[in-house]
């Protein structure tokens, strides 16, 4: 008999397991042998608060028994099917999807995860205009196939990026770190926009497929777009022919405190890609929402693209499971009301006592807290693409208070299941106190 003892499962992950974004020998990976609700437990039984939704992906978090049980029923009546055949669950999938995307994208075209969503959109606004290039910004990240890694603006592309892929980078807002030297969220708003009609204008307007956003960019830093940035962009892909693309693969479904984050700025993208909190990560399912616009290029034209698992049923089932829950259980306004209500507040009050913290920003259960050497000259607590030994005490003092973090460079990011709790979401941020404490205090 196979001996599934998680001492096991780190042996055989360490002989056999390629593991993504990591250098392999170096690697000394947790294993977690059981998961329910907003908790984690590793193969010493320790338990731990997930603040990073893995991946920011279980939204519903851990063990949902409304997910688990619509994949059981899937399985045992349909557990997988081609694309080119329609099946209820899939219909149904999209059917809800649509009722929640803004304005009139109402097909959905399903993909296997969020880079295979960024990559289709992007073929589709080429093949839709006619053009090539697309524009993204730097501090982003769409992806990790082979055009979303070079529309991707984080250092993850560098190693990817032969300059040949048709992508183009600027600068968006961000105001902390301005590029534009703001010093208001106005001012950064309108010199961002400026400096993107400056790149259209040198680019050449006919030769632009697409602007790619987040919506809200996610790993790259949770930077709120100030007031009117997104509708100004939608403005310049009007008056120039281009299609905008919002990629809502972390921020969509009710990570930001509304089905998506666009939302909170009123705009209507061309094109809208999902996936992680679609179905809370339980099966492996993404998507573009696609405008009736660009819905007709195709009506008479073949679309050269699909996947083997487009709409997989089981991953469906999950989708239909996780919306209709967050309708029911109204998931969208517990996490707005978290974000308003505890997350915020209690963030601020962390920044009032920890002189690391230079700023914090977010909505909903997406926050992120920017660290810094001092604030003055708001020098990263760790370099840009890398790490810091202030950094690595911060995340060891968490896990051993029994708390996930997620960090990337010098930042964490507060990001837990949308159904967390007001009294964990409360336990997460005084064992992040605690572990400040205690790193500022070593480190002193």
């Amino acid at each position: 008999m196979t001996d599934f003892t998680a001492q096991r499962a780190y042996e055989l992950d360490r002989k056999h397991v390629f593991h993504s974004w990591s250098a392999q020998e170096q690697l000394d990976p947790m294993v977690i042998t059981k998961a329910d609700g907003s908790y984690v437990w590793d193969g010493e039984g320790n338990r731990y608060l997930d603040f990073t939704s893995q991946l920011v992906f279980t939204n519903l978090g851990h063990q949902h028994p409304r997910i688990i049980k619509a994949i059981q029923e899937q399985a045992a009546t349909l557990c997988t099917v081609a694309p080119a055949y329609a099946n209820s669950t899939r219909s149904e999938a999209a059917r809800l999807i649509a009722s929640h995307t803004p304005g009139d994208l109402n097909r959905i075209f399903f993909t296997n995860g969020g880079a295979d969503a960024n990559e289709h959109a992007i073929r589709m606004a080429r093949l839709h205009t006619g053009k090539h290039k697309v524009l993204s910004t730097y501090r982003s990240y769409h992806g990790g196939t082979q055009l979303a890694v070079n529309v991707t603006g984080d250092p993850r592309r560098w190693a990817n990026d032969n300059g040949s892929a048709g992508t183009v980078h600027f600068f968006g807002p961000y105001l902390y770190r301005s590029a534009f030297a703001a010093t208001t969220e106005d001012e950064e708003c309108q010199r961002a926009l400026a400096h993107l009609e400056q790149v259209i204008t040198l680019e050449g307007p006919s030769t632009i497929a697409a602007i790619m956003l987040e919506s809200i960019p996610g790993t790259a830093g949770i930077m709120i777009p100030p007031p009117g940035y997104l509708a100004g962009v939608r403005e310049l892909c009007d008056r120039h022919g281009i299609l905008l693309i919002a990629d809502e693969v972390m921020a969509g479904f009710g990570r930001a405190g509304k089905w998506f984050a666009i939302e909170h700025a009123d705009v209507v993208p061309d094109l809208l890609t999902f996936a992680k909190g679609v179905n809370s990560g339980y099966v492996p399912l993404g998507g573009v929402a696609i405008s009736e616009a660009i819905y007709r290029t195709f009506a008479d034209r073949p679309y050269p693209g699909g996947l083997t698992y487009s709409g997989h049923p089981l991953a469906c089932a999950a989708a239909v499971a996780t919306i209709e829950t967050m309708q029911d259980d109204h998931i969208v306004e517990h996490a707005a009301n978290l974000g308003t209500e505890v997350l915020g507040p209690g963030l601020h009050a962390l920044t009032a006592k920890h002189e690391w913290i230079g700023e914090i920003r977010g909505t909903g259960v997406f926050w992120a807290l920017e660290l810094v050497t001092d604030r003055a000259t708001r020098e990263p607590l760790a370099p840009y693409g890398g790490s810091s030994p202030a950094m690595s005490a911060i995340l060891n003092a968490s896990s051993r208070r029994g708390l996930l973090p997620f960090a990337n460079f010098n930042r964490i990011h507060i990001v837990p299941p949308l159904t967390t709790t007001a009294d964990e979401a409360h336990e997460g941020l005084a064992i992040l106190d605690d572990a400040l404490n205690e790193a500022r205090e070593a480190l002193a």
